[in-house]
């Protein structure tokens, strides 16, 4: 049996950082792709469009974003490994041939229209980008296995490679783009489509020592139900937490000035979504150090102190210099928005860190073997994201106020429900593969 790895900030520090980077790298993709959407005829709409159909591709890929848990557990054998893959490309078929379908005219509609509410300058583009964001969506099921089976092999860091290649070509392309002309939210699309298609070519390669190296064993393979089942209450949980980002939307879209505030929303979100989706990777951190009880000051120390920085960082970008660069010149934002989208990044400095809060909560929940757990908090996240935004709603607060405000009060609330319902159960701890940073790995 592995020995259990050295629990110290220093460990936790050297396993996290290359996961946040890889996550972080991920949710980067979008707001450099932004500057080709945001050069199209309709400007800064052109990017809420985008940000509201991958907000709904993310929603129907939850699954492959919960199967990295689920496979740390199951995919630790060569047998195990195999079916864990083949659940997860099928549950890709399916996930692709429901998108499909939301593309038909009357339920795109249905859906951006009179669902989300969006003006017509913002369904339209959605509408285009969400058919066009199929190929990616498989594509990031394809990876999930290869991202697996590198985790459990103790290479987070080279795990981290194939995602840092894919956000520098992406940065590479979307000025080529614009200087080519091929701007507009279908051509953001494939200039989020190429790199990430070279990033799951780098995965396999860089999963295949790991994949030959794993042994069989005489154990029972897991069947295709037991993989999937386990796994259906994480995901139904992620989709409760995606679901709030496009009720989140909804609301800003009925406050004051919608055309005018959900651009500078989406903006400001698009420098805070990578830091906080860097900090879901607590989640894993807990799994990688198993704590000795629920009571575990270490991890939760480590999630403060790493969710204080996250949240600063998108500030830099706030610096003068800086916020022109990236709003005014990249962005196409109007120089007169320019205020408020500054109080907006401000204000969302509590985002990354109650996220981080969060993830700890969940990685311990998933340690008990308690991923309805997981989805219990993340469906009082939702009805926080609701009442809260109903609440500002009627109170008059205009849409940067709801975006900053409601996102953090889900988080936090979503956290003291699991540790409520954890603190009634007893520790039944889940057999995690070992998952440390080798010593000397490529960074």
């Amino acid at each position: 049996m592995a020995s259990v790895p050295t629990r110290n900030n220093r460990q936790l520090t050297r396993f996290f950082m290359p996961l946040a980077l890889q996550a972080a790298s991920q949710a980067l993709s979008y707001p450099l792709v932004a500057m080709v959407a945001s050069r199209g005829p309709g400007g800064p709409l052109n990017l809420a469009g985008l940000a509201q159909s991958t907000t709904i591709m993310i929603f129907l890929g939850m699954f492959c974003i919960s199967y990295i848990t689920t496979g740390m557990i199951y995919a630790t054998s060569r047998e195990g490994y195999q079916k864990f893959r083949d659940v997860v490309l099928i549950t890709g078929f399916g996930v692709i041939t429901v998108q499909a379908a939301l593309c038909i005219p009357w339920l795109s509609h249905l859906l951006f229209g009179n669902l989300i509410g969006l003006p017509p300058s913002i369904a339209s583009p959605a509408k285009m980008t969400l058919l066009a964001t199929i190929p990616v969506q498989f594509l990031f099921f394809l990876r999930t296995p290869y991202l697996v089976i590198m985790y459990i092999g103790r290479a987070t860091g080279k795990a981290s490679l194939a995602t840092i290649a894919r956000i520098v070509v992406t940065a590479a392309l979307s000025p080529l783009f614009c200087i080519m002309d091929l701007v507009g939210p279908v051509w953001a699309v494939v200039c989020l489509t190429m790199p990430a298609a070279l990033e799951c070519l780098l995965a396999r390669l860089f999963a295949d020592p790991f994949l030959k190296k794993l042994k069989s064993s005489p154990a029972t393979a897991p069947r295709a139900g037991e993989i999937f089942f386990f796994n259906l209450p994480l995901s139904i949980g992620g989709y409760l937490l995606t679901a709030s980002a496009i009720i989140m939307g909804a609301f800003i879209a009925r406050a004051p000035h919608p055309e005018r505030v959900l651009p500078i929303c989406y903006l400001a979100l698009g420098l805070a979504n990578p830091v906080a989706f860097a900090a879901t990777r607590i989640q894993t951190t807990v799994l990688a150090f198993p704590p000795p009880d629920l009571k575990d000051r270490l991890t939760f120390r480590f999630a403060l102190g790493a969710g204080v920085v996250l949240g600063l960082l998108p500030l830099i970008f706030i610096l003068p210099g800086l916020t022109e660069l990236y709003y005014v010149t990249l962005q196409k934002l109007k120089p007169a928005d320019m205020g408020l989208v500054r109080v907006t990044a401000i204000a969302l400095i509590f985002y990354p860190f109650s996220v981080a809060v969060r993830a700890q909560s969940e990685g311990l929940a998933a340690w008990l073997k308690r991923p309805t757990t997981v989805m219990a908090g993340h469906a009082i996240f939702l009805a926080t994201i609701i009442a809260s935004g109903f609440l500002l709603l009627l109170l008059g607060a205009p849409g940067f106020i709801i975006c900053a405000a409601v996102l953090p009060a889900g988080s936090l609330a979503s956290s003291a429900t699991m540790r409520a319902l954890m603190s009634r159960s007893r520790p039944k701890p889940t057999p995690i593969a070992p998952t440390t940073t080798s010593v000397g790995q490529v960074r």
